[in-house]
């Protein structure tokens, strides 16, 4: 008998178990999802760093990063920012509406090649979703031995902005990882962090570069362009800075072509590059 292939555009059917409101404007939701056919759970194996497309019927679907961990089991996780069509739809959605997922979709960070490194993870404003998967995966009690000091730098614009809050707090109670919070205003008298851009931040909290340390970072365009020079002057090498594109996706598995950047395709062969992958392509990113 042939064996039976999964069409690659068919997403799993899934069910909204639950939806929390992140920001103060409302423009950023976070939807806890469990699959309708729990087989599916199983097939959808992923890890930190994967993104995967969310559909909604008669809608379309989109490319979002995962932002739960492949340690929290029973459900998957992502946060939406409205911003179009699709998202506008997904933010009228409600507990029990069903909506399709489809992947896991590219390459996630490389965890095997990560094992005994420091870690610096620089985020910024709702790219913080695949940064939130991988600091859970890598502080859960299985995993937590497999990596050295875990530095981490968020911005966000207000402390209002910021995403997940009571795990910032619970992370910063915590004595094997350093959190550097930053906001580019405090509007918030009670403020008790960073004020700054996250370069800025990076620039006065980042640990020394050294072969063991390897920095992952994921923000709005701005906040990279300003601080890679950072990083160069702090001496990270190009090789030991893992920057991830998924903002470039379209259908998420080649065959659309529209996330090209020069000979690489973003879903195929990202979306994690290090610098100097990058730095060998055409500067479209």
């Amino acid at each position: 008998m042939p064996v039976s292939v999964k069409n690659p555009y068919a997403p799993y059917p899934v069910r909204i178990e639950d939806i929390r409101v992140e920001t103060e404007d409302r423009s950023l939701k976070t939807f806890k999802l469990v699959f309708v056919n729990p087989g599916d759970a199983e097939k959808f194996a992923y890890q930190s760093g994967q993104f995967a497309e969310i559909s909604v019927a008669g809608q379309g679907e989109i490319p979002i990063g995962i932002a739960s961990s492949p340690t929290e089991k029973g459900f998957i996780q992502f946060t939406i920012f409205k911003t179009g069509r699709v998202t506008s739809h997904l933010h009228q959605m409600e507990i029990g509406d069903v909506m399709g997922v489809r992947g896991p979709l590219g390459n996630s960070y490389p965890w095997n090649v990560l094992k005994g490194k420091n870690i610096l993870i620089i985020g910024g404003g709702f790219a913080f979703t695949t940064l939130r998967s991988s600091i859970k995966m890598m502080l859960d009690p299985a995993h937590r031995s497999d990596f050295g000091n875990i530095d981490v730098v968020y911005g966000a614009r207000t402390p209002g902005m910021l995403l997940y809050k009571d795990e910032l707090m619970e992370w910063e109670k915590r004595d094997d990882i350093r959190m550097h919070i930053t906001v580019d205003k405090a509007d918030d008298p009670g403020w008790a962090y960073h004020v700054g851009f996250v370069p800025a931040i990076t620039r006065e909290v980042a640990p020394a570069a050294s072969e063991d340390t390897v920095t992952i970072i994921c923000g709005p365009p701005v906040m990279i362009k300003f601080t890679l020079p950072v990083l160069e002057e702090l001496g990270y090498s190009h090789d030991h800075i893992l920057m991830s594109l998924e903002n470039r996706m379209k259908c998420g598995i080649g065959m659309c072509g529209r996330c090209n950047i020069g000979k690489e395709l973003v879903c195929k062969d990202g979306t994690v590059f290090t610098l100097s992958q990058l730095t060998a392509t055409p500067m479209e990113y």
